[in-house]
């Protein structure tokens, strides 16, 4: 179903919202992902304070226009989901323990503000970040 122009400036409205207070942006490769498998996704970034979308690509590229953010657009292809949040380690922890979970569900990038991450670097930084935690 497609949207019409006032639900696409609404859509871009409120990820423009959650991107202005956002520390980290990671997407994700949700190709052929079962719905329930998305559903406790979406659940579990709720309950960690993770606003999570599957989302168009160019809706989400002026969303992040003129923000710290704003490199991330060239990163934005195929079928991605969003996960974007205030906390960098939360996003990248939910996303990547469903990510192991979840062999369809791959990690395709992401951000801090001004800084544009590899699937790696968001892999290797959480990891890095969690082991400096416990």
């Amino acid at each position: 179903m497609s949207l019409n122009l006032q639900q696409k400036e609404a859509v871009v409205a409120e990820v423009a919202r959650e991107v202005a207070g956002a520390q980290a942006i990671i997407l994700a490769e949700n190709r052929g992902l079962p719905v329930a498998a998305m559903t406790q996704l979406r659940a579990k970034a709720r309950a960690s304070g993770v606003y999570f979308r599957v989302v168009k690509n160019t809706l989400v590229r002026r969303a992040v226009a003129e923000t710290p953010f704003a490199p991330l657009a060239e990163k934005m292809s195929g079928p991605l989901a969003y996960g974007i949040g205030t906390d960098p380690v939360v996003v990248a922890k939910v996303l990547n323990d469903f990510a192991k979970a979840n062999e369809k569900f791959v990690i395709a990038g992401g951000a801090i503000p001004g800084q544009v991450m590899s699937a790696k670097d968001v892999v290797t930084k959480s990891k890095d970040v969690l082991g400096n935690i416990k």
